[in-house]
Protein backbone atom coordinates (compact mmCIF):
# COMPACT_ATOMS: atom_id res chain seq x y z
CA UNK A 1 0.00 0.00 0.00
CA UNK A 2 1.36 3.42 -1.00
CA UNK A 3 0.36 6.84 0.36
CA UNK A 4 1.27 10.28 -0.94
CA UNK A 5 1.11 13.63 0.85
CA UNK A 6 0.60 16.23 -1.88
CA UNK A 7 1.15 19.42 0.11
CA UNK A 8 2.84 18.76 3.40
CA UNK A 9 4.35 22.19 3.99
CA UNK A 10 1.32 23.98 5.45
CA UNK A 11 0.76 21.14 7.91
CA UNK A 12 4.39 20.46 8.67
CA UNK A 13 7.07 22.96 7.62
CA UNK A 14 9.59 20.80 9.47
CA UNK A 15 8.70 21.10 13.15
CA UNK A 16 6.52 17.99 13.51
CA UNK A 17 7.69 14.42 14.01
CA UNK A 18 6.68 12.15 11.12
CA UNK A 19 8.18 8.96 12.55
CA UNK A 20 4.72 7.47 12.96
CA UNK A 21 3.54 8.76 9.58
CA UNK A 22 6.17 6.93 7.55
CA UNK A 23 5.21 3.59 9.15
CA UNK A 24 1.57 3.78 8.09
CA UNK A 25 2.11 2.15 4.70
CA UNK A 26 4.73 0.22 2.78
CA UNK A 27 5.65 3.49 1.05
CA UNK A 28 4.88 7.10 1.99
CA UNK A 29 5.92 9.96 -0.28
CA UNK A 30 5.92 13.62 0.77
CA UNK A 31 5.72 16.73 -1.39
CA UNK A 32 5.75 20.21 0.11
CA UNK A 33 3.43 21.68 -2.54
CA UNK A 34 1.58 20.36 -5.56
CA UNK A 35 0.17 23.15 -7.68
CA UNK A 36 -0.76 21.70 -11.09
CA UNK A 37 -3.01 18.94 -12.35
CA UNK A 38 -0.06 17.34 -14.13
CA UNK A 39 2.03 17.21 -10.96
CA UNK A 40 -0.94 15.90 -8.97
CA UNK A 41 -1.44 12.99 -11.34
CA UNK A 42 2.29 12.26 -11.65
CA UNK A 43 2.89 12.27 -7.92
CA UNK A 44 -0.13 10.16 -7.07
CA UNK A 45 0.74 7.62 -9.74
CA UNK A 46 -0.26 4.18 -8.43
CA UNK A 47 -0.91 5.32 -4.83
CA UNK A 48 -3.99 4.00 -3.07
CA UNK A 49 -4.04 6.70 -0.36
CA UNK A 50 -3.91 10.44 -1.05
CA UNK A 51 -3.46 13.15 1.60
CA UNK A 52 -4.17 16.68 0.43
CA UNK A 53 -4.73 20.17 1.76
CA UNK A 54 -4.95 22.52 -1.22
CA UNK A 55 -4.39 20.24 -4.25
CA UNK A 56 -7.86 19.49 -5.70
CA UNK A 57 -8.94 15.90 -6.08
CA UNK A 58 -11.26 16.17 -9.06
CA UNK A 59 -13.02 13.65 -11.25
CA UNK A 60 -10.20 14.05 -13.76
CA UNK A 61 -7.60 13.19 -11.12
CA UNK A 62 -9.54 10.10 -10.06
CA UNK A 63 -9.89 8.97 -13.67
CA UNK A 64 -6.17 9.46 -14.29
CA UNK A 65 -5.22 7.62 -11.08
CA UNK A 66 -7.52 4.58 -10.89
CA UNK A 67 -5.63 2.99 -7.97
CA UNK A 68 -6.91 5.63 -5.50
CA UNK A 69 -9.02 4.03 -2.79
CA UNK A 70 -8.94 6.69 -0.09
CA UNK A 71 -8.54 10.49 0.11
CA UNK A 72 -8.19 12.49 3.32
CA UNK A 73 -7.84 16.24 3.64
CA UNK A 74 -5.67 17.81 6.34
CA UNK A 75 -8.40 20.31 7.17
CA UNK A 76 -12.00 20.48 8.28
CA UNK A 77 -13.28 21.92 4.99
CA UNK A 78 -13.30 19.43 2.11
CA UNK A 79 -14.57 21.50 -0.82
CA UNK A 80 -11.42 20.63 -2.81
CA UNK A 81 -12.57 17.01 -3.05
CA UNK A 82 -15.19 16.10 -5.66
CA UNK A 83 -17.37 13.92 -3.45
CA UNK A 84 -19.69 12.85 -6.26
CA UNK A 85 -16.71 11.65 -8.28
CA UNK A 86 -15.37 9.82 -5.22
CA UNK A 87 -18.69 7.99 -4.85
CA UNK A 88 -18.71 7.10 -8.52
CA UNK A 89 -15.20 5.65 -8.27
CA UNK A 90 -15.73 3.91 -4.93
CA UNK A 91 -13.26 6.20 -3.16
CA UNK A 92 -13.71 6.96 0.55
CA UNK A 93 -13.08 10.58 1.56
CA UNK A 94 -12.52 11.98 5.03
CA UNK A 95 -11.58 15.18 6.85
CA UNK A 96 -10.39 16.23 10.32
CA UNK A 97 -13.17 18.04 12.19
CA UNK A 98 -12.60 20.03 15.35
CA UNK A 99 -8.81 20.03 15.45
CA UNK A 100 -8.51 23.85 15.45
CA UNK A 101 -11.37 24.82 17.77
CA UNK A 102 -9.07 26.06 20.53
CA UNK A 103 -6.61 27.92 18.32
CA UNK A 104 -9.19 29.65 16.12
CA UNK A 105 -11.19 30.74 19.16
CA UNK A 106 -7.98 32.13 20.63
CA UNK A 107 -7.19 34.00 17.42
CA UNK A 108 -10.61 35.67 17.39
CA UNK A 109 -9.62 37.40 20.61
CA UNK A 110 -6.04 38.01 19.52
CA UNK A 111 -7.48 40.12 16.70
CA UNK A 112 -10.10 41.73 18.91
CA UNK A 113 -7.65 42.64 21.68
CA UNK A 114 -5.23 44.12 19.18
CA UNK A 115 -8.06 46.36 17.98
CA UNK A 116 -9.13 47.39 21.49
CA UNK A 117 -5.73 47.55 23.23
CA UNK A 118 -3.25 48.17 20.38
CA UNK A 119 -0.49 46.24 22.10
CA UNK A 120 1.77 46.26 19.02
CA UNK A 121 1.39 50.05 18.51
CA UNK A 122 2.30 50.82 22.10
CA UNK A 123 5.18 48.35 22.19
CA UNK A 124 6.58 49.87 18.99
CA UNK A 125 6.25 53.38 20.45
CA UNK A 126 8.18 52.36 23.55
CA UNK A 127 10.89 50.80 21.37
CA UNK A 128 11.17 54.09 19.48
CA UNK A 129 11.81 55.95 22.76
CA UNK A 130 8.40 57.56 23.16
CA UNK A 131 7.96 56.54 26.80
CA UNK A 132 11.44 57.62 27.74
CA UNK A 133 10.67 61.11 26.41
CA UNK A 134 7.20 61.29 27.95
CA UNK A 135 6.77 63.91 30.75
CA UNK A 136 4.08 61.75 32.36
CA UNK A 137 4.18 58.19 33.67
CA UNK A 138 2.00 56.98 30.80
CA UNK A 139 0.91 57.82 27.28
CA UNK A 140 -1.41 56.45 24.60
CA UNK A 141 -0.87 56.40 20.85
CA UNK A 142 -4.18 54.78 19.87
CA UNK A 143 -7.76 54.69 21.08
CA UNK A 144 -8.25 52.14 23.86
CA UNK A 145 -11.61 50.54 24.64
CA UNK A 146 -12.98 48.16 27.25
CA UNK A 147 -14.85 45.01 26.31
CA UNK A 148 -16.76 44.56 29.56
CA UNK A 149 -20.45 45.26 28.99
CA UNK A 150 -20.24 45.07 25.20
CA UNK A 151 -22.35 42.72 23.07
CA UNK A 152 -20.57 40.22 20.83
CA UNK A 153 -22.59 38.57 18.10
CA UNK A 154 -21.59 35.25 16.57
CA UNK A 155 -22.80 34.36 13.10
CA UNK A 156 -22.56 30.60 13.25
CA UNK A 157 -22.20 28.80 16.55
CA UNK A 158 -20.68 25.40 16.13
CA UNK A 159 -17.67 24.28 18.14
CA UNK A 160 -15.59 27.42 17.49
CA UNK A 161 -18.43 29.89 17.97
CA UNK A 162 -19.52 28.18 21.18
CA UNK A 163 -16.03 28.25 22.67
CA UNK A 164 -15.53 31.87 21.63
CA UNK A 165 -18.89 32.83 23.12
CA UNK A 166 -17.81 31.44 26.49
CA UNK A 167 -14.58 33.45 26.26
CA UNK A 168 -16.63 36.56 25.49
CA UNK A 169 -18.75 35.92 28.55
CA UNK A 170 -15.64 35.46 30.68
CA UNK A 171 -14.51 38.92 29.55
CA UNK A 172 -17.79 40.41 30.75
CA UNK A 173 -19.53 40.61 27.40
CA UNK A 174 -23.03 39.55 26.46
CA UNK A 175 -22.93 36.92 23.72
CA UNK A 176 -25.68 36.53 21.13
CA UNK A 177 -25.82 34.28 18.08
CA UNK A 178 -27.45 33.61 14.75
CA UNK A 179 -27.66 30.13 13.20
CA UNK A 180 -26.52 27.98 16.09
CA UNK A 181 -25.78 24.25 16.16
CA UNK A 182 -24.85 24.35 19.84
CA UNK A 183 -26.24 25.56 23.14
CA UNK A 184 -24.29 27.85 25.42
CA UNK A 185 -25.91 29.06 28.63
CA UNK A 186 -26.75 32.75 28.55
CA UNK A 187 -26.45 33.13 24.77
CA UNK A 188 -29.54 34.57 23.11
CA UNK A 189 -30.53 33.31 19.65
CA UNK A 190 -31.48 36.18 17.35
CA UNK A 191 -32.36 36.75 13.73
CA UNK A 192 -29.52 38.07 11.58
CA UNK A 193 -30.99 41.57 11.48
CA UNK A 194 -31.44 41.59 15.25
CA UNK A 195 -27.87 40.44 15.83
CA UNK A 196 -26.41 43.08 13.52
CA UNK A 197 -28.44 45.81 15.22
CA UNK A 198 -27.35 45.05 18.78
CA UNK A 199 -23.75 43.79 18.41
CA UNK A 200 -20.74 45.95 19.19
CA UNK A 201 -18.59 43.16 17.76
CA UNK A 202 -19.64 40.71 15.05
CA UNK A 203 -17.63 37.50 14.65
CA UNK A 204 -18.04 35.25 11.62
CA UNK A 205 -17.78 31.59 12.64
CA UNK A 206 -19.62 29.81 9.82
CA UNK A 207 -18.61 27.99 6.64
CA UNK A 208 -19.10 29.75 3.31
CA UNK A 209 -21.89 28.33 1.15
CA UNK A 210 -23.68 29.29 -2.04
CA UNK A 211 -26.39 30.85 0.14
CA UNK A 212 -24.18 33.05 2.34
CA UNK A 213 -21.54 34.28 -0.12
CA UNK A 214 -20.93 37.98 0.63
CA UNK A 215 -23.09 37.76 3.74
CA UNK A 216 -21.39 40.93 4.94
CA UNK A 217 -22.28 43.41 2.21
CA UNK A 218 -23.53 46.99 1.86
CA UNK A 219 -27.04 46.04 3.01
CA UNK A 220 -25.99 44.05 6.08
CA UNK A 221 -23.31 46.59 7.01
CA UNK A 222 -25.98 49.31 6.96
CA UNK A 223 -27.87 47.31 9.60
CA UNK A 224 -24.87 47.17 11.94
CA UNK A 225 -24.19 49.55 14.79
CA UNK A 226 -22.19 52.62 13.86
CA UNK A 227 -18.59 51.99 14.89
CA UNK A 228 -18.98 48.22 15.22
CA UNK A 229 -16.02 45.84 14.98
CA UNK A 230 -16.01 42.90 12.53
CA UNK A 231 -13.93 39.74 13.06
CA UNK A 232 -13.56 37.01 10.43
CA UNK A 233 -11.58 33.84 11.11
CA UNK A 234 -13.89 31.69 8.96
CA UNK A 235 -13.77 32.20 5.18
CA UNK A 236 -13.00 35.23 3.05
CA UNK A 237 -15.98 34.58 0.78
CA UNK A 238 -18.34 35.66 3.56
CA UNK A 239 -17.39 39.32 3.01
CA UNK A 240 -17.90 41.72 0.11
CA UNK A 241 -14.43 43.24 0.41
CA UNK A 242 -15.29 46.41 -1.51
CA UNK A 243 -18.23 47.06 0.79
CA UNK A 244 -16.19 46.48 3.94
CA UNK A 245 -13.39 48.73 2.68
CA UNK A 246 -15.91 51.50 2.06
CA UNK A 247 -17.33 51.05 5.56
CA UNK A 248 -13.86 51.23 7.12
CA UNK A 249 -13.02 54.40 5.18
CA UNK A 250 -16.30 56.03 6.20
CA UNK A 251 -16.07 54.92 9.83
CA UNK A 252 -19.34 52.99 9.72
CA UNK A 253 -17.20 50.00 10.74
CA UNK A 254 -14.62 51.10 13.31
CA UNK A 255 -12.25 48.23 12.70
CA UNK A 256 -11.96 44.77 11.17
CA UNK A 257 -9.80 41.84 12.27
CA UNK A 258 -9.40 39.33 9.46
CA UNK A 259 -7.48 36.08 9.21
CA UNK A 260 -8.97 35.19 5.81
CA UNK A 261 -9.48 36.95 2.49
CA UNK A 262 -11.26 36.00 -0.72
CA UNK A 263 -7.96 35.50 -2.55
CA UNK A 264 -5.04 34.04 -0.62
CA UNK A 265 -2.34 35.24 -0.89
CA UNK A 266 -4.00 38.56 -1.83
CA UNK A 267 -1.21 39.79 -4.15
CA UNK A 268 -2.50 43.37 -3.63
CA UNK A 269 -5.86 42.37 -5.09
CA UNK A 270 -7.88 43.06 -1.96
CA UNK A 271 -9.14 46.59 -1.21
CA UNK A 272 -8.77 45.70 2.47
CA UNK A 273 -4.96 45.57 2.43
CA UNK A 274 -4.61 49.33 2.93
CA UNK A 275 -8.00 50.09 4.46
CA UNK A 276 -7.91 52.04 7.75
CA UNK A 277 -8.16 50.07 11.00
CA UNK A 278 -8.02 46.78 9.15
CA UNK A 279 -5.89 44.15 10.88
CA UNK A 280 -5.06 41.19 8.63
CA UNK A 281 -3.17 38.03 9.55
CA UNK A 282 -2.15 35.46 6.90
CA UNK A 283 -4.63 32.64 7.61
CA UNK A 284 -2.79 31.51 10.74
CA UNK A 285 -5.59 30.94 13.25
CA UNK A 286 -5.26 27.19 12.70
CA UNK A 287 -1.47 27.11 12.66
CA UNK A 288 -0.01 26.85 16.20
CA UNK A 289 2.34 23.89 16.46
CA UNK A 290 0.09 22.13 18.97
CA UNK A 291 -2.86 22.47 16.61
CA UNK A 292 -0.94 21.12 13.62
CA UNK A 293 0.38 18.22 15.69
CA UNK A 294 -3.21 17.35 16.55
CA UNK A 295 -4.13 17.60 12.87
CA UNK A 296 -1.29 15.26 11.86
CA UNK A 297 -2.24 12.74 14.54
CA UNK A 298 -5.90 12.76 13.48
CA UNK A 299 -4.90 12.38 9.83
CA UNK A 300 -2.80 9.36 10.76
CA UNK A 301 -5.74 7.93 12.71
CA UNK A 302 -7.99 8.43 9.66
CA UNK A 303 -5.54 6.47 7.51
CA UNK A 304 -5.16 3.69 10.09
CA UNK A 305 -8.94 3.37 10.30
CA UNK A 306 -9.16 3.03 6.52
CA UNK A 307 -6.47 0.33 6.56
CA UNK A 308 -8.53 -1.54 9.17
CA UNK A 309 -11.60 -1.33 6.95
CA UNK A 310 -13.27 1.28 9.15
CA UNK A 311 -14.78 4.64 8.13
CA UNK A 312 -13.56 7.44 10.36
CA UNK A 313 -14.58 11.08 9.76
CA UNK A 314 -16.01 9.98 6.42
CA UNK A 315 -17.59 12.84 4.46
CA UNK A 316 -19.07 10.85 1.56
Amino acid sequence: MRAVFLDRYALNPGDLDTTRTVTLCDEVDFYDRTETFEDTVKRIGNAEIVVTNKAPITREVLEACPNIKYVTVTATGYNIIDLDACRDHGVIASNVPGYSTASVSQHIFALLLEITNHVSDHSAAVSRGRWQECPDYTFSVSKLSELDGKTMGFIGMGAIGSRAARIAQALGMKAVCYHSRSHVDGVDHLSLDELLAVSDIVSLCCPVTAENQNLINRDTIAKMKDGAILINTARGGLIDEEALAEALHSGKIYAAGLDVLKTEPPKNSSPLINAPNCYITPHIAWAPRETRARLLWETEENILAFLRGEKRNCVN
